[in-house]
């Protein structure tokens, strides 16, 4: 026997029983998104690679180590699965002009790739839902950004979900910033950890980052970034933070808040909690206003966040809220010769008038295949014999109502009687 093939490291199935979480989770999401105007780019998975290197930066550690990239053997072309979406939505929007006439609110889902070590709430294929606004310049946007957070978690039911909040200035206040802390770090550069002595040479500011405990006391007496800011970026930042204040919403302004990405600036913002261990971080965004510039475009204002679907789905699952598995109306059940050539067009003019059908396959007594009929959780079996087919006729039995009982009933009447016995239903 040959050995079976096996998922890629990293790269999970979704089975039944997590999958209706999930979709739960996106009919939520979708009613949330449209609510407050936003609507749907579907974008492509694969990307050419100077896409993210020039968007990301090609000193980070996604593009260093993680993208999954690759040679097209027809032509050559070096090609990247996406490792995050917002380069790929910047990219649409420049190559098809979308905001010259008006700002826009666009949203995307699906899944992202990065070659990291997997472990609970990391993987290499995680799905994520990004949500990106062009044309706004002021705080105005950044705090609704938030507060689309604080009212999806309401909608899903989460708790426990907090709210930090850093604004990382401008360019040039950022650059004044980093040379300040590079002289910090470079005087204490035997303490570091091994990323972080990497980090000093090509992000700085991601030390401030590092999980590392050891790393705690020295990150704390680095420098702050918010003495380097101008007014303009002060400005901007309470802004946004009295939006939140008017509105009621808590949050903590965390100093050594950064982005491991290149292209942010000004607001920065992480929604985070305690129960998912170090994989605390369920949301995060902030303005990238160069970016579009950045990638050709004109210059744009620009902000937004991504969330990690398998991490709000985890959150949903422990909560104990599991839904479950939608019952079918009616399992139709069959046997004869006659009955198997009619039941399946009774199935199909039962779905014509919107009722939900298992269809029984593979055969066997009706007595099995009415124990497969109440194991369904289905409410009604339509049972069809050669009787019933010769008759023009089904026998339909309720399943769940207190006495089971059944009846014949013309094939022109079905539909009408189960619907009617769900409505009865509903009025009691």
């Amino acid at each position: 026997m040959s050995q079976s093939i096996q998922s890629v490291r990293g790269m999970n199935d979704i089975l039944p029983g997590e999958s209706e979480s999930w979709e739960v989770f996106e009919q939520t999401a979708r009613a949330w998104l449209k609510s407050y105007g936003y609507r749907p780019i579907r974008l492509p998975i694969v990307e050419p690679t100077p896409l993210f290197t020039r968007a990301i930066g090609e000193v980070t550690d996604i593009v260093e180590k993680e993208m999954y990239s690759f040679e097209d053997s027809l032509n050559g072309e070096r090609l990247t699965l996406r490792p995050e979406g917002t380069a790929g939505c910047v990219r649409a929007v420049i190559q098809h002009n979308l905001a010259a006439q008006r700002p826009q609110r666009l949203y995307y889902m699906g899944p992202m790739f990065r070659h990291e070590r997997p472990q609970k709430g990391r993987y290499r294929q995680f799905s994520q839902v990004g949500v990106e606004a062009f044309g706004f310049a002021g705080p105005d946007i950044d705090a609704e950004l938030i507060l689309m957070g604080a009212r999806l978690w309401s909608d899903l039911g989460l708790e426990g979900v907090r709210l930090e909040l850093n604004s990382l200035g401008q360019p040039g206040e950022r650059a004044n910033y980093r040379a300040e802390l590079v002289a910090y770090f470079g005087k204490y550069a035997d303490s570091l950890d091994e990323d972080s002595r990497r980090r000093l040479r090509t992000n700085p500011l991601r030390i401030l980052d590092s999980k590392n405990p050891a790393m705690r006391e020295l990150i704390a007496g680095a420098p702050k970034l918010t003495a380097h800011l101008g007014a303009g970026s002060m400005a901007h930042f309470e802004g946004v933070q009295q939006v939140l204040r008017d509105v009621g919403l808590a949050y903590e302004i965390n100093p050594r808040l950064v982005r491991g990405l290149d292209y942010y600036n000004l607001t920065v913002f992480e929604w985070v909690t305690d129960r998912l261990g170090a994989q605390g971080t369920v949301c995060a965004g902030g303005r990238y206003d160069g970016l579009v510039e950045q990638l050709g475009g004109k210059p744009m204002p620009a902000c937004g966040f991504a969330m990690g679907v398998e991490r709000l789905v985890a959150l949903m699952r422990e909560s104990g809220d599991d839904p479950e598995p939608d019952a079918m109306d009616v399992y139709l059940v069959h046997q004869g010769d006659a009955a198997s050539r009619l039941a399946p067009r009774v199935a199909e003019s039962l779905r014509d008038a919107g009722i939900g059908v298992l269809f029984h396959c593979g055969g066997g007594s009706f007595k099995s295949q009415m124990k497969k009929a109440d194991a369904s959780g289905a409410a009604f079996a339509v049972i069809i014999g050669d009787d019933e087919a010769g008759a023009g006729e089904v026998t339909l039995k309720a399943l769940r109502a207190e006495g089971n009982e059944q009846k014949r009933v013309g094939l022109d009447r079905v539909a009408d009687e189960i619907m009617n016995a769900f409505f009865d239903g509903d009025d009691a």
